[in-house]
């Protein structure tokens, strides 16, 4: 695991983290229960499973973040349906990529993934910041294999157009981006998230049946950029309509500073779906 940022400059770099779909690394983390080190065709990745009862449960972290930050939420959810968690390429001892890494190709990889585990859809699935992102596109593209969706202060479609454009964010955003370790497949991810966020929107809209929670934890930075991303969170009950738009008083990483409040959202999803199961 990677140090954390120290908890001053932490801080300091909150918003620009947010801005850019990351969040702080986590020092000292325990590794998850069932991980383990595979070599499906896309690459070595490593991963976290529990076998309970079905819908699996599906986590996306964000930029350059570890599946361990869903530590307590991975446990408690684990206790009664299926878990899985693992890291995108270059993170933890998930190897290292120059394919690219746009939004498709995560999505493709990530259900080719799920099928070589012989989980079986439909999925809960759970992103966090720009693993949020990534969700929407899963959930808008294949719909049917989707039993409910929990993002987690997501990155909105069109975060990064704009006045959100990578110059627009200011002078704290080149150091963000060294404490989060955005470089490598990570950073191409970064690059990649406009043209991600075209293609969730390109995507049919979610079915108006699919249960869909979303935590957004606006920021208290006063800023102009911290305007427009609080307008962008805000926008998501626009974006999905049906959805439960739920605001937390909590940093970026909500699952991390209140995990109890991810448990809540997706014991809700999962209660929904065995509703309208039965």
């Amino acid at each position: 695991m990677p140090m954390a940022v120290p908890v001053g400059s932490g801080a300091l770099m909150r918003p620009a983290l947010r801005a850019l779909g990351v969040g702080l690394a986590l020092a000292g983390c325990v590794s998850l229960p069932g991980t383990a080190v595979l070599d499906p065709p896309a690459g070595r990745v490593e991963t976290a499973e529990i076998a309970r009862a079905e819908p699996a449960v599906v986590f996306e972290s964000g930029l350059a973040g570890y599946k361990e930050s869903w530590g307590e939420v991975f446990q408690a959810v684990a206790t009664t349906n299926t878990v899985f968690a693992y890291d995108r390429p270059g993170i933890g001892r998930s190897a290292s990529t120059t394919r690219p890494r746009d939004g498709g190709t995560i999505v493709a990889d990530l259900r080719a993934l799920l099928r070589s585990r012989d989980l079986r859809p439909p999925y809960v699935l759970v992103g966090h910041s720009a693993g949020g992102l990534y969700m929407q596109l899963y959930a808008r593209r294949y719909p049917t294999e989707v039993a409910g969706l929990v993002l987690v202060d997501p990155t909105h479609p069109t975060q990064f157009e704009g006045a959100g454009a990578l110059e627009n964010r200011g002078g704290l955003v080149s150091a963000a981006m060294t404490a989060a370790g955005l470089f490598g497949p990570a950073r191409a991810e970064f690059d990649a998230l406009a043209e991600t966020g075209r293609a969730v929107l390109a995507a049919p809209e979610l079915p108006a049946a699919m249960p869909v929670v979303i935590l957004i934890a606006p920021s208290e930075a006063g800023t102009p950029i911290a305007a427009f991303d609080n307008a962008k969170l805000a926008d998501f009950a626009n974006l999905y309509p049906h959805a439960i738009v739920r605001e937390v008083d909590s940093g970026h990483n909500i699952q991390v500073e209140h995990p109890e409040v991810v448990i809540e959202a997706i014991r809700e999803v999962l209660s929904d779906h065995d509703k309208s199961s039965n």
